[in-house]
């Protein structure tokens, strides 16, 4: 079934509807400021909110900024208001956006001693994209759907500095990103047997390179390789396949076969019952979004190592599935660009109908604005305190047991952030599943796959693996502070009063495993209330540094005891949490 197919009845309006949309201004002002208070201001004690605005200090530029505020968090991941202001000599004073961004990065130029030439530019380029799919939306939006969710992110990650970044040109940014709702056809090439390369776990997955060309043959002796259109025209200026395309050895068959629709991560294409996810030469966040040949060869690798601790984790928690990637094909010239450039993996898509639900991409559901259908403020619904708290039930025991059991039975590090989960809801708008994907974020606890390891070439399995300590720290903040964080602070922008209490559901569940496991150090420091591990994407854009080597900032964690009886400021009922 293809992925749109899946459609439900839309569930009842909320009473309580989020923010109107910003403008792309405000929206790059806000992420900005999310950004500073988290990894800088905030650690350094130079932020306060104080009658109904955060004020933040820096020091190193000599500026004091301030913002209003909409709701503050427990995390500290406030919602804002409006522009930002700077103090002057006459008062408050209104600060665009490039200004503030000025001034942050005089900030981090000082407190790192490095420059940024490419900094003003990125955050330019993010509000600039953003502008164009704010003004391309239509006017009425589209209804509750798979493909609508994945198409859903206008804003981005709102604690990365340049979150629509996506490089390349405006017309192509717009042409090829998910949220102008366009869809996409392939280019195909013929490439000669003996340069193609190619593996799989289920040999049947190779079929797909072919199943989506339709009315595309490739000549006796040749075989199709679809490529993204974007990363057609990025590549054309590569030598070794212009030299190729000349003398026959690859064949450019055009632009043809069945229709493609973007997904949230721009590469990769949804089919009919299956992905493809290509490369892209452009920066997107923190990462150039190539498939680096360890990659390729390293999905296939992690979907047969993964079969089994997958089906005993589907079996032990019933609403947990994983979509495998089985196969991949590239064209092998001796240009490792090229290789890279043009390789496809297929990821599948079979689990989307096999269950019950509409998949919608979490992404979509914790928006801090109701920009889809999708918007965890229409499925919930009219949010009384037994709807809220039975929706959240649902959702944090169908997400989080199958991370923790992946993790502590299987050595097994997933990445089940917001771009990376699809939630299925039934016709109620109540979360039924959870689909977790991308391998590329999955990694081995090494000690736990030595033998698997041990078969593979070096340069496929060191990229597959992080220490203990190294995986904790990413599924924690995949898992509590970018998923669980941000639903639940879409939740609390409905009830703010429930903030406490969803976050004493999210312990009794951590809890719950701990006891399984006979409270190991990890799940007994988490209870206990230690920082929570947030990724610093404003100092790693800053630092120009591949996404891999991002580092992290503690944020206070609302999952001690203790903190949420402050929270409170009356007894929660936590005794089930510990």
């Amino acid at each position: 079934m293809h992925p749109a197919a899946h459609s439900a009845a839309h569930p009842a309006a909320t009473a309580h509807t989020p923010a109107m949309l910003p403008t792309a201004d405000d929206a790059t002002t806000h992420t900005l400021l999310n950004c500073l208070l988290r990894e800088v201001s905030g650690p350094e004690h130079q932020a306060i909110v104080s009658d109904g605005y955060l004020l933040i200090r820096l020091p190193r530029a000599d500026a004091l900024l301030r913002v209003a505020l909409r709701r503050t968090s427990l995390t500290g991941a406030h919602r804002f208001r409006g522009a930002a202001q700077r103090h002057t000599e006459h008062g408050w004073d209104p600060l665009e956006w490039p200004v503030l961004a000025g001034l942050i990065a005089r900030e981090l130029q000082a407190r790192s001693g490095e420059a940024n030439a490419e900094f003003g530019d990125q955050v330019r380029s993010s509000r600039d994209t953003i502008a164009d799919l704010l003004a391309a939306r239509p006017e009425t939006p589209e209804p509750l759907g798979y493909l609508a969710s994945e198409q859903a992110l206008v804003f981005g990650h709102r604690f990365h500095p340049a979150p629509k970044a996506h490089g390349g040109g405006r017309e192509d940014r717009v042409r090829y990103g998910p949220e102008s709702g366009r869809t996409v056809r392939l280019r195909y090439l013929a490439v000669r047997r003996d340069l193609v390369r190619e593996q799989a776990a289920d040999p049947a997955a190779l079929a797909r390179f072919d199943a989506a060309a339709t009315g595309v043959t490739a000549p006796a002796g040749f075989r199709l390789l679809p490529v993204h259109p974007w990363q057609w025209s990025l590549l054309a200026g590569n030598a070794a396949l212009r030299q190729a395309l000349d003398d026959g050895r690859i064949r450019d068959l055009g632009v043809g076969g069945t229709e493609f629709t973007p997904t949230a991560s721009v590469r990769t294409l949804a089919g009919d019952g299956f992905f493809l996810k290509f490369s892209l030469d452009l920066r997107i966040t923190n990462c150039v979004r190539k498939n680096a040949a360890y990659e390729l060869s390293g999905a296939v690798a992690l979907t047969r190592i993964l079969a089994d601790p997958a089906r005993a984790t589907a079996r032990r928690h019933p609403g947990f599935a994983l979509l495998p990637e089985p196969a991949y094909r590239t064209v092998d010239l001796g240009d490792t660009a090229l290789l890279e450039g043009l390789g496809v993996i297929v990821r599948e898509a079979g689990e989307l109908a096999a269950g019950p639900g509409v998949p919608l991409l979490a992404g979509a559901v914790a928006d801090e604005y109701a920009v889809s259908a999708a918007h965890v403020s229409h499925l919930v619904g009219v949010p009384s305190p037994e709807r809220l708290a039975a929706w959240w039930e649902a959702y944090v025991r169908l997400l989080v047991p199958p991370v923790l059991t992946l993790f502590f039975d299987h050595g097994v590090v997933l990445e089940p952030h917001l771009q990376n989960v699809l939630v299925c809801v039934d016709a109620d708008g109540m979360p039924v599943r959870m689909v977790f994907r991308d391998l590329e974020g999955t990694k081995l606890l090494p000690d736990r796959h030595a033998r698997a390891l041990a078969a593979l070439p070096p340069a496929v399995a060191g990229p597959m693996t992080y220490d203990t300590e190294r995986g904790w720290n990413r599924v924690v903040y995949c898992l509590l502070v970018n998923h669980i964080g941000e639903t639940a602070a879409a939740l609390a922008d409905l009830c703010p009063e429930a903030e406490p209490r969803l976050w004493a559901v999210v312990r009794a569940v951590l809890a719950e495993h701990a006891r399984t496991y006979g409270c190991p150090p990890p799940l007994r420091a988490l209870l206990a209330g230690v920082p929570l591990p947030a990724k610093a994407n404003l100092m790693t854009r800053w630092r120009r540094a591949a996404d891999r080597e991002a580092g992290y900032v503690p944020l206070p964690s609302p999952l001690g005891a203790a903190f949420l009886l402050g929270a409170e400021g009356s007894a929660v009922d936590v005794e089930e949490a510990r």
